[in-house]
């Protein structure tokens, strides 16, 4: 939020050494700007050389999906910009994103290239667009309807400090977005490679044998329907119990209730009460939910959760985990849904020794804690950002 000094305004937070007040211009007397155009659709001469065809989607992108020839390139109203080129996607599913071109390559119309003048920073530019989306999409698209165009983010009112303050601002924001895109990647992978380890740790397709497995581990393993554990007493399926909004009103407390919802992890409200103080293998009645592995602490359960209590004779990781995977493979009949009774025949797991249980149980959770701690970086550093986008700007 800006601060108002007489007549000139300037942002609650600056570099030190900055004192200098703030101008108000148009974006058009700051930059130079064009769009460009499209060759002929199915042209055949037109598309298959050299020249990266940047699409509106891909103005963040180190490459493209489409290429030009020389040939379709000087046939068509298509420009080429270079790296470091401010690109602006005027309309279609994207309108109102902007990126610092990473490629040198020609656009097509749904693009408008922004060039900044001697006296002013693309980061700056970009960043300050970024923070204006909001602002510009519901003033210019409406409802989704309507096109941004160069005349429109031409005449946008900027304030803009001096050139070194501005690359200081411009620079900070990039670095951050750059951590922020490195966590993002690093999420990703290992949200691939938990995906990837699921499949290859657990035997499928009837077979004994898992494609990965822990060194020392060489026995088959079997094949268990839940049911046939619940009798030989090495788990048992259940339901919870009726947990009203209302009862949590009436007997408040420090316990969480867990329900089939997605969001907060499942966790509804608290309660005075609770049932349980283990570790427990819960999943959602309806079919849509995930099997979930609680920590140790005390918790309640509603009746549209079932439930695993376990044994010493399993590893309770393992069994979630596993669960967790055959979860995402099945597609519940919702008239019927995965009531316990259901599930007793509907799941056959593969069974190995405790000692392999835990080993596996084990590795998942490491990654899982690695995916948690990636995705806690990755929310903080977007709320630094956009604690830094209102701050930073008048």
């Amino acid at each position: 939020m800006a601060e108002q000094h007489g007549k000139t305004l300037v942002p609650q937070i600056r570099f030190a050494g900055f004192t200098d007040p703030w101008e108000q211009r148009k974006l058009g007397e700051l930059t130079e700007s064009y769009s460009g155009g499209t060759p002929a659709a199915g042209e055949s001469e037109f598309y298959g050389g050299s020249i990266p065809f940047i699409r509106s989607a891909e103005i963040a992108a180190e490459s493209t999906e489409l290429f030009l020839t020389e040939k379709g390139y000087e046939s068509s109203s298509a420009r080429m910009v270079k790296p470091g080129d401010v690109l602006y996607a005027l309309y279609g599913a994207t309108s109102g994103e902007v990126a610092v071109s990473r490629q040198k390559g020609a656009i097509n119309q749904a693009i408008l290239a922004i060039l900044p003048r001697d006296d002013c920073d693309a980061r700056y530019i970009t960043a300050w667009l970024r923070k204006q989306k909001g602002y510009i999409v519901t003033t210019y698209l409406q409802g989704g309807q309507g096109n941004l165009s160069g005349v429109i983010v031409k005449n946008l009112e900027v304030f803009i400090p001096s050139l070194p303050e501005q690359q200081k601002i411009g620079f900070m924001l990039s670095h951050l977005d750059s951590l922020i895109t490195l966590h993002q990647r690093k999420y990703d992978k290992l949200c691939v490679l938990k995906k990837s380890m699921l499949d290859k740790m657990f035997p499928k397709g009837g077979s004994l044998y898992p494609e990965i497995r822990f060194a020392g581990f060489t026995d088959p393993w079997e094949q268990r329907k839940l049911g046939e554990l619940e009798k030989q007493d090495v788990l048992h399926l259940k339901r919870g119990i009726v947990i009203s909004a209302a009862d949590m009103e009436s007997c408040p407390g420090n316990y969480p209730v867990y329900s089939s919802s997605a969001s907060q992890n499942g966790e509804m409200g608290k309660y005075g009460k609770y049932m349980f103080n283990q570790e427990l293998v819960t999943w959602s009645i309806d079919g849509g939910g995930s099997v979930f592995y609680r920590p140790k602490h005390k918790f309640s359960v509603t009746n549209v959760c079932g439930y695993v209590e376990t044994s010493s004779m399993v590893d309770c990781a393992f069994l979630a985990y596993q669960m967790g995977y055959i979860h995402s493979q099945i597609h519940f009949d919702y008239t019927v849904k995965a009531h316990p009774s259901v599930i007793r025949d509907l799941y056959t797991l593969s069974w190995t020794s405790l000692t392999e249980q835990r080993r596996i149980g084990a590795f998942f959770d490491r990654l899982d804690s690695l995916i948690t701690l990636h995705q806690r970086k990755l929310e903080l550093l977007r709320n630094i950002k956009k604690s830094m986008l209102d701050k930073m700007f008048v």
